[in-house]
């Protein structure tokens, strides 16, 4: 039976030139490289330059999507930007990358569920594109989460990163099967329940500020490898598939502890793992897509490769998607 299916023609990312090791930010707080890498495995991030917005990175990476795929920002009809991060509190981040790249008709709109905004935006620009109300969707996600750190908090700050990455998925007929190239499945979830958990404590109808980002990372980090798994699962399920059918698992970068033990409850071997968290940090909605850039331009992710993401973030929300490439 034949099927629409997103399929992936372009992706790029972008990381800002500054890199901030852990023994500078030993300098700011009290920790050290040690410590950061035995917790969490990272040793490095980027940050943003003062002049530098969230726009400014998602563009970059939008317009190395756009050369792989060999098209002009008029050829896209639709933009999701995925970003807990905005350039303003209106309008919306996606429309100023949408004017930058001379995009004078369709839509663009910010998707906001933190570190999964890059897995929601997925499954949204699958749908625009099954539903046939596009054709191309630019999926992006950009952060500049060194905004909203607090810098003496040495259990937040160590953590993230600045980043975006970008992909552009065009609708083509697959024959249905799990063969078939495109985006196979997606699977979301949220629970509201543990907004206490993972936040910022700050926003334009509480406190009117921007606030800072606050974390209990014990308990994230118990609930991110059951909840991540459990959609992987689902996913797997639903496609008919099992981890021995994955080329590649590209998960969200949020502490190497959690990839880790993701892969082995799923019973996925480590060199199946792409793992930029030493380099990147965690860049909320941006890591995914950052992680795929660095696997597909070093060679690892080949055409036809089946690829599993996830990632989990605050809310909380959390899920998945298996990629076809």
């Amino acid at each position: 039976m034949s099927v629409t299916r997103s399929v992936l023609i372009g992706a790029g990312a972008y990381l800002p030139k500054r890199v901030m090791t852990n023994e500078e930010l030993s300098k700011l707080v009290d920790t050290s490289d040690e410590w950061i890498t035995a917790r969490t495995g990272i040793k490095q991030r980027h940050i943003a330059a003062d002049d530098e917005m969230t726009s400014d990175l998602a563009l970059k990476a939008s317009e190395q999507a756009l050369a792989e795929a060999g098209l002009k920002g008029s050829d896209i009809d639709l933009i999701i930007l995925a970003t807990a991060t905005p350039d303003q509190t209106f309008p919306a981040t996606a429309t100023r990358v949408q004017a930058a790249l001379g995009m004078n008709h369709g839509a663009a709109f910010d998707l906001q569920a933190v570190c999964s905004g890059f897995i929601y935006a997925l499954a949204t620009a699958d749908n625009f594109i099954k539903a046939g109300q596009a054709k191309r969707v630019l999926v992006i996600g950009a952060e500049v989460f060194s905004r909203i750190l607090d810098w003496e908090d040495r259990g937040t700050c160590v953590l993230f990163g600045d980043g975006a990455g970008a992909m552009i998925f065009e609708g083509r007929q697959g024959e249905g099967s799990s063969a078939d190239q495109g985006l196979l499945t997606s699977q979301l979830h949220s629970d509201g329940r543990y907004n206490d958990l993972l936040y910022v404590d700050g926003g334009p109808s509480s406190t009117q500020t921007v606030g800072k980002l606050r974390m209990n990372g014990k308990e994230v980090f118990r609930h991110a490898v059951v909840n991540i798994s459990e959609a992987i699962n689902d996913a797997l399920t639903e496609s008919g598939l099992s981890a021995n059918d994955i080329d590649w698992f590209v998960p969200h970068q949020a502490n190497q502890r959690i990839l880790d033990g993701t892969a082995k409850r799923l019973k996925i071997g480590n060199e199946r793992v792409v793992s930029t968290v030493a380099q990147h940090g965690n860049t909320s909605a941006a890591s995914v897509p950052l992680a795929y850039d660095v696997a597909r331009k070093d060679g690892r992710i080949k055409d036809g490769d089946l690829v599993l993401m996830e990632a989990m973030g605050g809310g909380f929300t959390w899920g998945s998607a298996l990629l076809r490439v």
